[in-house]
């Protein structure tokens, strides 16, 4: 059975998700704000789209950037209520360079390389979205950025690295054994080689986590969290268990479980119109 890539983690239905991707970035380019700003140390691409007072940053997976993460979020968010800032994160997309490595802090890099971009580009307060790697990016900003993030929405994430974890990805950890058609989305923004050197050493920086107690990636913050958070987690899901969302409910205090019982990892973008549903009432309330 094939898995395809996308934001670092893979699901087993290709479905178009490629083309709607595409469309949807094409079409909100006209509204569209771009540009790079230079945070701590290095320069970070963004887009902006919104007039809205509430702002809110998207905080792509691993390898992810705007264009193949979300498309849909950017295009179809309530632009009257909402500012919506996309990036992609150091060593990613359009952010580089530099390229991209993975020491034992790079999910706290990321967070604070997040915070700082919006308060470069003049946010005070503002909400999270993050899926994948970057919902874990997400809940660390918050724990440490409580008078900041106003509400915050993770979905595909986890706190901690299990065996189970390690099993799914080894299973994908030699690109070489994909086929052209599951390489191709990367490769596309990486090319071949740096693709290929990148995702291992993905591989290599989330697989040090299962060294710590616990396997903690950032266990010990999350009851530190006290921004309204709103957990996603699609059923189907074939790269995070439900643990791992249960997990998020049991430490975040005040948070709340959404299971979407056809949800895979990329429920975002299979189910858009259901997902910016759930956010926008969650973020407008």
């Amino acid at each position: 059975m094939a898995l395809f890539l996308l934001g670092g983690r893979f699901f087993k239905c290709r479905t178009d998700i490629k083309r709607v991707a595409k469309e949807s970035f094409q079409s909100y380019c006209s509204s569209l704000a771009s540009g790079r700003q230079h945070v701590n140390g290095v320069d970070l691409y963004y887009e902006q789209t919104g007039t809205g007072k509430h702002a809110v940053l998207l905080i792509p997976g691993a390898l992810g950037c705007i264009w193949t993460d979300f498309g849909p979020q950017l295009k179809s968010l309530n632009k009257e209520r909402f500012t919506v800032v996309g990036w992609d994160p150091r060593g990613y997309g359009q952010s580089r360079p530099p390229d991209r490595d993975f020491p034992p802090d790079f999910f706290e890099r990321d967070a604070k390389d997040a915070v700082d971009l919006m308060k470069a580009l003049g946010f005070g307060k503002f909400s999270l979205l993050g899926w994948s790697d970057g919902g874990i990016t997400a809940l660390i900003a918050a724990a440490k950025n409580p008078d900041l993030i106003s509400k915050m929405v993770v979905w595909g994430s986890n706190a901690f690295v299990s065996q189970q974890d390690l099993k799914l990805y080894n299973a994908v950890r030699d690109v070489s054994k994909w086929s052209a058609r599951m390489r191709q989305p990367m490769e596309e923004v990486y090319g071949a080689q740096v693709f290929a050197k990148t995702w291992e050493a993905w591989g290599d920086g989330i697989t040090q986590f299962a060294k710590r107690p616990e396997g903690s990636i950032c266990l010990e913050l999350l009851p530190r969290i006290s921004c309204p958070t709103l957990i996603i987690h699609g059923e189907k899901d074939p790269m995070v268990p439900s643990f791992h969302p249960q997990c998020l409910l049991k430490h975040i205090k005040g948070s709340r479980l959404h299971l979407m019982p056809e949800g895979k990892h990329n429920l975002h973008l299979r189910y858009a119109d259901e997902f910016n549903r759930l956010v926008e009432d969650f973020l407008g309330h």
